[in-house]
């Protein structure tokens, strides 16, 4: 483990994600011409990038189960190839129906890459260097987004939609290439499959699981982390920032990759502070939550339009979600064995896209019909107006903070267990730093 070999697998995989993450992203840079060009509604187009995010949702614990018997190599490379395919229908699809039926190819491809990549780490790294080459990962794979927001966006403009598609497509076949070539499995998987013949075991091993209160707090906090994040970058953003509040394409996409950039920053510091607190890494998803909260808020609230520093600080808060829905990585990692890891991480990889899928339609249908109201009271249509978003954006707190209450019962729950096991008893937070305090002053 941590060896040279390791390193370059890590860097083949990292490409393999960053091409992921474009295709991903894709249709947030070209939502508004997604409206145009298949002339339909914010509810329809919600629907384009909510079917991609369903797809990759459902998928996600079959893809952990198959992955603990099959390696991450194969899944890797087999994702590359769908999210391929997927792009090319894309370019070339005459309706929304096929274009719909594109995005669920992008969205089975990627179901199969993160959490493949994720595995593979496992079995190529360990020790206290896991979490951070964790963080790295995550964090250097959204240069993805970078990659749709600023070139592809650029061909989408210069040369059209089925080109930039067709060009998003052939990136992704070149990542297959590299993945079948330089990336292995490693021991490890191997050691792990030769204790397990059955699907059976493999189901029992997956609801196990599902059962730990380790697994559940994990997919509460991706839940809550990378839900918000994921809403700007994958379709509302670009409209957002573009017909909502006036900004040029280029400044809606250099803004767009400041998530990008704050996450980077971000991604190593929570990385070693996950590693150095372990028991402490719940609370930290937690301060995560309240600074989004906060941000949102102030935005949302401010009279007439937010001012541009407003928008960026709320883009860089926002960024920091992505490597802060890892930490729930992390719990997958720490309270289930190698041999189940892989459906333990889809497990907890549900959670931040189904939250997305559920705040991107509920948004689109808010925009809808608040333009609805507006055309019957006697005005223009403006489905993508600054007044129906700050609207349709109280979505997010409806949904995270729904998830914030399941997180904290499964913290209590999974701190309980660690005592009964382990006979770690882990404070809260208060009690900690009063006592801290208590012998400063001393």
């Amino acid at each position: 483990m941590n060896s040279a070999r390791s390193w370059l697998i890590w860097a083949i995989a990292i490409v393999a994600y960053v091409v992921a993450v474009m295709q991903r992203t894709s249709l947030g840079v070209s939502s508004v011409e997604a409206a145009e060009r298949f002339a339909v509604s914010a509810s329809v187009l919600s629907s384009l990038a909510v079917v991609q995010l369903i797809v990759y949702a459902a998928l996600q614990i079959p893809v952990g189960v198959i992955l603990d018997r099959l390696g991450p190599r194969a899944l890797i490379a087999a994702g590359a190839i769908l999210m391929g395919l997927g792009q090319l229908t894309l370019a070339l699809a005459p309706s929304i129906g096929v274009a719909i039926a594109g995005r669920v190819l992008v969205g089975a491809g990627d179901a199969l890459t993160f959490i493949s990549v994720i595995r593979l780490l496992s079995t190529w790294f360990g020790g206290r260097i896991l979490p951070q080459v964790s963080q790295w990962t995550g964090n250097i794979g959204q240069l993805g987004q970078v990659l749709s927001a600023i070139p592809l966006s650029l061909v989408l403009h210069q040369f059209g939609w089925s080109t930039a598609f067709a060009a998003a497509a052939a990136g992704s076949v070149l990542a297959a290439v590299l993945v079948l070539v330089f990336i292995s499995d490693g021991p490890a998987v191997r050691v792990v499959e030769n204790h397990r013949s059955t699907w059976r075991e493999s189901m029992s091993l997956l609801r196990q699981s599902l059962a730990r209160p380790g697994t559940q707090l994990g997919f509460w906090s991706h839940f809550v982390t990378q839900s918000p994040g994921t809403v700007l970058a994958l379709l509302w953003g670009f409209p957002l920032l573009t017909a909502g509040l006036g900004y040029s394409t280029t400044v809606a996409s250099l803004l767009l990759t400041l998530v990008v950039a704050a996450g980077m920053i971000a991604g190593p510091i929570i990385g070693i502070l996950s590693a150095r607190f372990p028991t402490r890494r719940s609370n930290l998803v937690l301060g995560i939550v309240t600074a989004m909260a906060v941000c949102w808020t102030a935005v949302l609230v401010w009279p007439g339009e937010p001012p541009f520093w407003l928008v960026v600080v709320l883009i860089l808060v926002v960024g920091v979600g992505g490597p802060g829905s890892l930490i729930g990585f992390d719990f997958a990692r720490t309270f289930n064995p190698l041999r189940s890891l892989g459906s333990a991480n889809g497990v907890v990889n549900v959670g931040g896209f189904l939250a997305s899928f559920v705040m991107m339609f509920a948004i689109g249908v808010a925009l809808d019909l608040l333009d609805r109201m507006r055309i019957d009271g006697g005005l223009p249509s403006d489905i993508f107006a600054w007044d129906s978003f700050r609207i349709a954006l109280l979505v997010p707190y409806v949904v995270v903070g729904i998830g914030v209450v399941f997180l904290l019962q499964a913290r209590r729950r999974t701190r309980r267990k660690l005592g009964e096991d382990e006979g770690i008893q882990v404070a809260p937070l208060w009690v900690v730093l009063a006592r801290a305090w208590r012998r400063k002053t001393d």
